[in-house]
């Protein structure tokens, strides 16, 4: 539960201050042109409930109803301030990164997200206009001429209770608004009314775009503290079997001597909090980071099995057994395939660092493994899921936050200057040209044994590369 640092009396201290920062000139003095000719801009949104939880002004979108003026009067007064219509049948207009938008009433024509009949109305109460927003906390609107906070449908009460409750029955009209809540309660650690748990199971999320479900899977992700709250309450719902990836996990046992947590589900979801904890800010690094913490145990639904001679529960092979569904879950969710490329090796490879730690403490070199693992993946944030995928245990070590392999393999890949770049083959094609070796299959296999080499430790430069042909040559007598 977060407390609300903010009282109405602060907020009526200092209304207009909250849109006096740079950017923002422009929907000020929009804002300042529709009061003039009748109309009450109100701030709405995220842009209240998170200046209630925070007692600072969100620096994200900002979001504008426009009440007492018509659209033609809205779009005219944008235009000459150089914004631009985004969606005339919506009535919504954009400005400085300010979306202004028209009370209005919405009618479901038909099961796509887009299957709606849209009538603005001016001069709808703020209520009835309240009423089409998805949840309580988002159905406030603050006045900033008057410093006054309109609530009618509780929001202000469910956000100091840490309540996440719908605002009407319409909140059904939308079945995106599913995944809304569960990114949400992830980044919020907010708890889904029993009401609202009970309305999503009646919602299918089988008609949603890809591009929608992606939105809001990425603010799970990058934004949430508690992501594992989110995925609870998408199986709490039912809309865990839109997922069959993730609903696998929870039906699938781990040995309790080293998974005493559980399912393999619920092994995923600790992991994924403590991926959260590993992030650092930066967008497509902390994505990949969290997918990969995610879909890492992918495969153990079709490969474990209890290994009755041993007594033990196993599951064989389960890194690359698990690229196949994380393909099939990633092209569900997103159609980025870069990503996809990125993520499947740090499925495919997750458990490396434990195991060249343990090959190490055999007495292994392990330089040469490392190397050629740096090829196929970044080490940094491999070992950042190998971490995550270690601490979303209940064992000793794991709670003690202990992870000497992870050390260990951080520590050689500084050693080894693989940071930064993958491996780069020192002797190039135009190092054996002068040597007499001309372009062709036969320059390319030489290539190839050289970069074997300087993978595994042979030499260091190019120079050493080129003694290292030239011993070669005598050798075989060339």
């Amino acid at each position: 539960m977060f407390p609300l640092p903010l009282t109405l009396h602060s907020i009526r201290g200092r209304p207009l201050d909250l849109l006096r920062r740079p950017g923002l000139e422009p929907a000020l003095a929009v804002m300042e042109e529709m009061r003039r000719r009748g109309g009450r801009p109100l701030l709405v949104g995220g842009f209240v409930r998170d200046l209630l939880l925070t007692g600072e002004p969100p620096r994200g979108d900002l979001d504008v109803e426009v009440q007492g003026l018509s659209a033609p009067e809205t779009e005219r007064i944008i235009r000459e301030a150089g914004g631009r219509v985004q969606g005339r049948s919506f009535a919504v207009f954009a400005l400085a990164g300010v979306e202004f938008a028209l009370p209005r009433r919405e009618r479901p024509t038909g099961p796509g997200h887009r299957d709606f009949l849209v009538e603005a109305d001016p001069h709808m109460p703020y209520a009835e206009a309240a009423a089409r927003r998805d949840l309580t906390m988002n159905a406030m609107a603050l006045d900033p001429w008057e410093g006054r906070l309109l609530d009618p449908w509780g929001g202000r009460i469910d956000l100091a209770a840490g309540i996440l409750r719908h605002t009407s029955p319409r909140f059904a009209e939308d079945p995106l608004r599913v995944l809304r809540v569960m990114q949400f309660a992830g980044r919020f650690g907010f708890a889904p009314a029993p009401g609202l748990i009970a309305l999503c199971r009646t919602m299918s999320l089988a008609n949603l775009p890809r591009e929608r479900l992606w939105e809001e899977w990425k603010k799970l992700l990058l934004q949430g503290t508690r992501p594992s709250l989110g995925l609870r309450f998408l199986r709490r719902c039912g809309a865990l079997s839109f997922f069959p990836e993730l609903q696998a996990l929870a039906d699938t046992p781990q040995d309790p001597e080293w998974h005493p947590e559980g399912t393999v589900w619920d092994h995923t979801l600790l992991c994924l909090d403590a991926a959260a904890g590993l992030r650092r800010g930066e967008r497509e690094p902390d994505l990949l980071l969290m997918l990969g913490t995610l879909c890492h145990d992918f495969g153990k639904p079709a490969t474990t099995y209890r290994d009755e001679e041993r007594n033990r529960i196993v599951s064989p092979r389960h890194e690359p057994e698990g690229e196949a569904p994380t393909r099939t879950f990633l092209a569900r969710i997103s159609g980025e395939s870069r990503l996809v490329e990125q993520v499947v090796p740090l499925v495919r490879r997750h458990l490396a660092p434990n195991e060249l730690y343990k090959a190490h403490r055999r007495g292994a070199d392990v330089r040469s493994a490392i190397r050629r693992l740096a090829l196929r993946t970044d080490p940094l944030l491999l070992e950042k899921v190998a971490r995550a995928d270690h601490l979303g245990r209940h064992t000793p070590d794991a709670r003690a936050g202990d992870f000497p392999a992870g050390e260990f393999f951080l520590a050689r890949v500084r050693e080894l200057e693989l940071e930064r770049s993958r491996p780069a083959p020192l002797v190039l094609g135009r190092h054996l040209l002068p040597l007499g070796i001309p372009p062709g299959p036969a320059m390319g296999r030489l290539l190839d044994r050289l970069f074997e080499a300087q993978l595994d430790g042979g030499f260091d430069t190019t120079e050493e590369g080129l003694e290292l042909l030239a011993r070669w040559r005598r050798e075989e007598g060339r």
